[in-house]
């Protein structure tokens, strides 16, 4: 041992200013905690009906998008104006605040290969590593990521499939962003108007449209007892766009009142070499019978030839498999777009594996859509099998998910072979009710190792 005083003052320096940084990060600690407390009271959090908002980040930029969130809830003027909004970090996140909570939104980063985020250290050694009981929770997810890393977007999968194993509910399929891509900021939030009821709230990223004319429109059902369902067709003005099976368009409808214009998201049901974007659109009514805003217009208002301000927005978690993979196709109603977009792929692939679609809608004499199409394929090749179901005809009255449930020894033979599960509709009654039926015939786990895997995929409205 040394009995120079010059090293015993370095040593006694050194150890002072360690206390001092131990301060600093302990003082630095209980303001991040009071700021999230803080946070919790200015956006109304507390209330049995408040939703939970928890962010996992590296950056701050998680927390920004959930404190964004948070105000959108907030200053909502839709059907559920004024919701209250409980923010907090994936590091103050208790089992018991989800078990509390009817509806929480995750805002989830992923760092490295694959990471969590240093913040959500706790939450993986306290929940995840064992499954919950949260029955009576929805809940939507935003997975921030890079996709140049391995593992894109890979704490939020893990986060995912932790919530789906402990029994909650999805409002709406995970939703991707790409190195903070705008457009996938903009889904999420068109996600956050469809469960408030609100048009009104500011985009975060505003859009840039292209131009479009609107070239064909066809209605596919008269006398159709759900509603008229229209085939539209629109051509580029001086541009040329560029999209693949499973991506989306975002239409800027006019408003009435001339304020800025609506965004309303369709799925394509059509290819660049079709030389036009196609859609299938129901015409929606409200309550009263006056038309939805943005259906309304597409399919009545809008006349032939009229300019349509539109992008394409890619959709990358509804892109289609390898070639060689055998397609299941599951949808009804206007789902069938985005099912199409990707036999209309098929058909143009030498070596395409086999497809699958099982499709419902109400009745087989009025809502048969692309009928004449669809046999096509069939006799061709592109399609191997077709399972149609009318719930309101005579003698059927199934839905889709009764096929799946039927076919479960079928299904299992085309997932053991390497099948990939693509699901197009309605969020409400079909794809939870097809959800459902996949884990009566293949079993929870294996349909989340399924979605884990990427061969698990849904296109939900």
């Amino acid at each position: 041992m040394t009995t120079d005083p010059v090293h015993w003052i370095a040593a006694g320096v050194a150890v002072v200013l360690w206390l001092i940084v131990c301060v600093a990060v302990a003082i630095a600690s209980a303001r991040a905690r009071r700021a999230d407390r803080a946070r919790t009271q200015a956006f109304g959090g507390g209330g049995s009906d408040a939703t939970l908002i928890a962010y996992a980040s590296q950056t701050g930029f998680a927390e920004e998008l959930a404190l964004m969130t948070a105000r959108a809830l907030k200053d909502t003027g839709g059907a559920e104006a004024g919701l209250g909004a409980r923010v907090v970090s994936f590091a103050d996140l208790e089992l018991d605040m989800l078990t509390a909570a009817k509806r929480a939104l995750f805002v989830v980063a992923t760092t490295g290969e694959g990471d969590a985020p240093d913040s959500a250290g706790r939450v993986l050694r306290r929940m995840l590593d064992r499954d919950a009981a949260l029955p009576d929770l929805s809940y939507g997810m935003l997975a921030l990521g890079d996709r140049s890393y391995k593992d894109y977007c890979g704490f939020a999968h893990v986060v995912d499939g932790w919530l789906m194993r402990s029994g909650a509910t999805p409002l709406f399929d995970l939703v991707e962003v790409d190195d903070a891509d705008p457009e996938a900021i903009r889904h999420w939030q068109h996600q956050l108007n469809a469960i408030t009821g609100s048009n009104a709230e500011p985009d975060w990223t505003p859009p840039s449209y292209d131009r479009w004319t609107l070239v064909e429109r066809r209605l596919l059902n008269p006398g159709g007892p759900g509603g008229e369902a229209f085939h539209l067709a629109f051509e580029p003005i001086e541009h040329t766009p560029d999209w693949s099976a499973g991506d989306i368009v975002e239409i800027g409808v006019p408003s009435p009142e001339g304020d800025r214009p609506a965004a309303r998201e369709y799925s394509i049901a059509s290819l660049p070499a079709d030389g036009r974007l196609e859609l299938l659109v129901r015409l929606m009514r409200h309550p009263d019978g006056t038309p939805g805003l943005a259906s309304g217009w597409l399919t009545g208002q809008a006349s032939l030839g009229d300019e349509v301000a539109m992008r394409v927005r890619v959709n990358r978690g509804f892109h289609g498999p390898a070639t060689a993979t055998p397609m299941i196709l599951i949808g009804n109603g206007t789902g069938l777009a985005g099912l199409r977009g990707h036999l209309k792929a098929r058909s143009l692939q030498n070596g395409a594996g086999d497809a699958w679609l099982m499709f419902g809608e109400r009745t087989a004499a009025h809502d048969a859509f692309h009928d004449a199409e669809l046999k096509a394929w069939l006799a061709s090749g592109v399609l191997t099998r077709l399972d149609r179901t009318f719930s309101r005809d005579e003698g059927d009255g199934r839905y889709v998910q009764a096929v799946v449930a039927e076919q479960a020894d079928e299904l299992r033979r085309w997932i053991d072979r390497g099948a990939a599960i693509y699901v197009c509709g309605s969020l409400e009654g079909m794809a939870s009710g097809v959800h459902a039926a996949l884990e009566e015939a293949l079993g929870a786990d294996r349909v989340i190792a399924l979605s884990e895997a990427g061969r698990y995929r849904r296109d939900v409205y």
